[in-house]
C-alpha cells in the first residue's frame, strides 16, 4: 500500500544481476504508471519508458523536444509503483556532457535503474527514420563518460545507444559500440538493426550485454524471445507497443460512440471497475485508512 516494498537499490541489483544470468530480460514500454503495476503483475522483468511514447502522450513528435523534466518526472511516477527495474530513455541526455551527468543523477534520485544515452545530434529524431544524423564518437564517448562519472551508484546502468547503422554501416555501428564500451558503457543498444543475422554479428563483437529494440514498423525485423535468446541478447523492449495498441483502441471507441451514440457495445472490451481497484489496491488503502482512523482514546489517553 502506498509505496512498493522494494527500494532503487534493490532494484538496480535484480537488473545487474538479471544481465549476467544469460537469460533474456522483457522490457515492455510502460504507457502510465497504472500499465507499469500491469507489466509487473504479468510477469515481466522491468518496465521501459520510451521518448517515442512521452513525446506522443503529449502530442509531440519524436524530435527532443520533451523535457528533462518532464521525463525525470514519468521516471518518478513509474518508480514509485513497481518493484521491476525502470530502464529510462535519455535520448541525447538533455544536453552537453555536464547535463547528461545531473541527468544521471535526476534518474537516481527517481528510482530508476538505468538508462540509454545515443549518439543522435541534438535535436535528435525517431531511430527507425531516415536521414539521421551522428554526433563524432570522441564527442559520444564523452557523454558515456560523464554519465559513468556522475553517477553514485554503480548499480545504475549506463547503456549506449548507436544510431550508426544507417549512416555507417553494420561494421561502423560495431566500432562505434567498441568504443563506448571503452568510454564505460555497461550495456550496448544498436538501434535498427535489420535482422537476426546482424544481432549475431553485434553479439560476437561486443563483450557486454546487449539490448534490442522491437518496436513496430520499424527498420527491424521483429524477433520472437526465443530467438533473441538464442542470440544472446540480453534485454528486448517493446517501447510503443502499449500505445499503439491502446491508441487503436481509443480511436476504434471513439468512432463507436459517434456512430451509434453508445459506448454499450464496448462495455465487453473494457477493463472493469473491480479489476481497475485491483491494481490501485484500492482494499489496501482502505485498510490503511483504517487502521489511522478507526480508532477509539481510553480515558487516560483523552
Amino acid at each position: 500500500m502506498l509505496e512498493v516494498a522494494s527500494t532503487p537499490k534493490s532494484r538496480r541489483e535484480r537488473l545487474r544481476t538479471g544481465l549476467s544470468s544469460g537469460s533474456l530480460l522483457r522490457f515492455p514500454g510502460a504507457i502510465n504508471p497504472l500499465s507499469a503495476r500491469l507489466i509487473e503483475e504479468l510477469g515481466f522483468e522491468g518496465v521501459y519508458l520510451s521518448g517515442a511514447v512521452i513525446s506522443a502522450e503529449l502530442a509531440l513528435p519524436d524530435i527532443g523536444l520533451t523535457t528533462q523534466t518532464e521525463v525525470v518526472g514519468r521516471a518518478t511516477e513509474t518508480a514509485r509503483v513497481t518493484n521491476l527495474p525502470v530502464l529510462v530513455d535519455a535520448d541525447t541526455g538533455f544536453g552537453e556532457p555536464v547535463n547528461v551527468g545531473r541527468t544521471v543523477q535526476l534518474f537516481e534520485d527517481a528510482g530508476a535503474a538505468g538508462c540509454h544515452i545515443e549518439d543522435q545530434v541534438n535535436p535528435k529524431r525517431c531511430g527507425h527514420l531516415d536521414n539521421k544524423e551522428i554526433i563524432d564518437p570522441v564527442d559520444m564517448a564523452r557523454r558515456i563518460s560523464a554519465a559513468v562519472g556522475a553517477r553514485r551508484d554503480d548499480d545504475f546502468v549506463i547503456c549506449a545507444r548507436t544510431d550508426a547503422r544507417a549512416p555507417e554501416g553494420l561494421e561502423g555501428a560495431i566500432e562505434r559500440a567498441r568504443r563506448y564500451v571503452d568510454a564505460g558503457a555497461d550495456m550496448i543498444f544498436p538501434e535498427a538493426l535489420a535482422d537476426a543475422g546482424e544481432f549475431e554479428q553485434f553479439r560476437q563483437a561486443i563483450d557486454v550485454p546487449i539490448l534490442a529494440n522491437m518496436t513496430e514498423f520499424g527498420k527491424s525485423e521483429l524477433l520472437t524471445g526465443d530467438t533473441l535468446s538464442g542470440l544472446g541478447i540480453n534485454v528486448v523492449i517493446y517501447p510503443v507497443t502499449l500505445l499503439r495498441v491502446a491508441m487503436g483502441a481509443i480511436e476504434r471507441a471513439l468512432a463507436t460512440i459517434s456512430n451509434e451514440g453508445s459506448q454499450a457495445g464496448l462495455v465487453t472490451d473494457m477493463q472493469t471497475r473491480k479489476r481497475l481497484y485491483e491494481l490501485v489496491d484500492y482494499e489496501g488503502y482502505n485498510t490503511f485508512d483504517d487502521s489511522v482512523y478507526n480508532f477509539s482514546l481510553d480515558k487516560k489517553g483523552q
